[in-house]
Parts: structure tokens; sequence; C-alpha cells
């Protein structure tokens, strides 16, 4: 069955792919449409990766301007290759969430929620304060090699597609086991020796990674990075994404970031009115479908084969 399912996943991420190649001659919002989508897909499932062991991360904001900041210094401060500045976008990621969370996993429940949702906070305000991060301006100039312009959208895809495979194997795995039974019932897990805090710093250690190496590559494919860019927000969104499409599976916080993403930008231009028509398509969604659309999907499918039956 796990084989089966990764299957499946593997098969998405190469239709994915082809679809990324087929528009490899069309317009460039189209290309960069794409790669948001792809970008926001990896915060999701980073952000339900989390959910796994019953917590919700929004820190996720935080991981992923870290990935963004480091990768645009290695690339123009330190004129590091572009592939050294995605892998140490991700390796700073891992290296402050593991002290985030030898700090903060002691808590849970809303107490660390609210605690990831001040670090995001923090750290935004730490890089309006630091000039040689560009202030509330930024960093711009932040580019990929020029060889690698035409394929940036096939890139990211696959990098992207890599990532969410990584945490579903791993969810899949029995790792994932043991992080689902801390969800369920974490005294339980404490009773046969299992140290709870060190799987939920190794499961917000994996996710964190995988948002900042995400982080790098929105760097890269936007040129211009801001403090803005990584407020809470990010994670809010991400936590939007995960809910409409469905959170039983990682197909719906892939859904879930598709659909949202292209909602987003349908609604662009419309002032105030897109904040009100984007939250009340979220509200709506979630009155009617409140196992997302993947769960709703399945619900109609049982009740087709009941009816045929």
């Amino acid at each position: 069955m796990r084989s089966a399912r990764a299957g499946q996943i593997v098969v998405a991420l190469a239709a994915a792919a082809v679809l990324a190649f087929a528009v490899l001659g069309d317009d460039e919002y189209t290309q960069h449409l794409l790669m948001w989508t792809a970008l926001n897909a990896v915060l999701a499932v980073g952000l339900r990766f989390m959910l796994l062991v019953g917590e919700t991360n929004i820190g996720t904001g935080a991981f992923y301007g870290m990935g963004a900041y480091m990768g645009a210094i290695c690339t123009t401060k330190w004129g590091l290759p572009f592939p050294l500045a995605l892998l140490a976008g991700g390796l700073l990621a891992i290296v402050v969430s593991t002290g985030f969370g030898l700090v903060t996993l002691r808590t849970k429940g809303p107490y660390f929620m609210l605690i990831s949702f001040a670090f995001t906070e923090v750290v935004r305000l730490i890089y309006t304060r630091v000039e040689w991060l560009g202030g509330n301006s930024g960093i711009i100039g932040i580019f990929p090699p020029q060889a690698l312009d035409p394929w940036m959208s096939v890139l990211t895809f696959l990098l992207c597609g890599g990532l969410i495979l990584m945490m579903y194997l791993c969810e899949q795995s029995n790792l994932g086991r043991v992080f689902r039974a801390i969800q369920n019932n974490d005294a339980v897990v404490e009773t046969v020796g299992i140290d709870v805090v060190q799987i939920k710093l190794v499961c917000l250690v994996i996710a964190s990674f995988s948002v900042g190496i995400a982080g790098s590559l929105h760097a890269h494919i936007y040129n211009v990075i801001s403090p803005g860019d990584f407020s809470y927000l990010v994670p809010v969104f991400a936590l939007a994404y995960i809910k409409i499409g469905g959170d039983a599976n990682v197909m719906g916080a892939v859904i879930g970031a598709a659909i949202l993403t292209v909602l987003a930008q349908m609604l662009q231009g419309m002032g105030s009115l897109e904040h009100v028509l984007f939250g009340g398509a979220i509200v709506a969604s979630m009155l009617v479908l409140p196992d997302g659309l993947l769960g709703g999907g399945r619900r109609l499918l049982r009740l087709f084969s009941r009816g045929r039956a």
C-alpha cells in the first residue's frame, strides 16, 4: 500500500514536471504562477508535517525567511554557487530549528503555537533592524546562474516535488507512525520509553529543512526579498491551504495550495475586496467541506459506489 501511494506521488510529480516543460515557451507570468504554486505546496506540506505530532508551527514563516535570506547572502555577498546557496538555506533552518525546538517543544498546543508566532515576528523585526541584511528594503539582485533561466520552472517543480516526496516517505515510515502516536496520546508514547520531545524535535527539523530550501529557492526565483515577505501571514495562508485541500493526506495540502494560489492571482487588483472574497472562499469551503476538497471527493466516491451497488 505504501509503495503504491509513493508511486502515485511520483506520477503526480512527473506530470507536474511535464506541465512545467509545456509552458517553457509560454509567457513568464504562467511560469512564475506555477513556481509560486510549487513553493506554496512545500510550505503547506511542511506545516502539515508538524501537525502529525499535534503541533501548529507558525514558526514555518521564520524558517522560510531564514532560508531565503541565507540563500540571498550566499549568492550576492559571498559569491557561492547556486546549489550551495540552496543547501545553506536548509542547513541554517536545521541549526536554528534545533535550538528553537530544544527550548520550546516542552510546551504544546496553543502555547507552542503562540511561541512560534512570536518567534516569526521577532525574526522579521530583526531583518528590519540589521542593515547588513538590507533593513526594511531587503536584498535585491538575487539571480540564479543565467544558464538555468529557461529551466527554472522545471527545476523548481522537481526540487519542490522531491522535498514533498521526502516528507511523505518519512510520514509513511515507522518514524511517521510514532508521530501519529504522539498526536493521538503522547502520554502513552512516553510509557514505552520514547522521548516525545526528541521525536517532536526530529519532526521540526525535517520540516524546517524542507521549508528552508524552499525559501532559498524563493529568493532566487523572485530576485528580491524583504522582511514583509516572511511575516506570520505565510504560515497562516499555508494552514488555509491544508484545511481547504484536506489534512488527511499530503495531496490535500498540495491541491489546496494550487487552488488558493491561483485564486489569489485571479483576485489581485480588487483592493480590499480581494481579502473579503479570498476569506469568504475559505470560510465557505470549510463550512461545506469540513474535511477539505480531498475528503469531500472521497465521500462523493463512496456515495456513488453505494448507489451503483
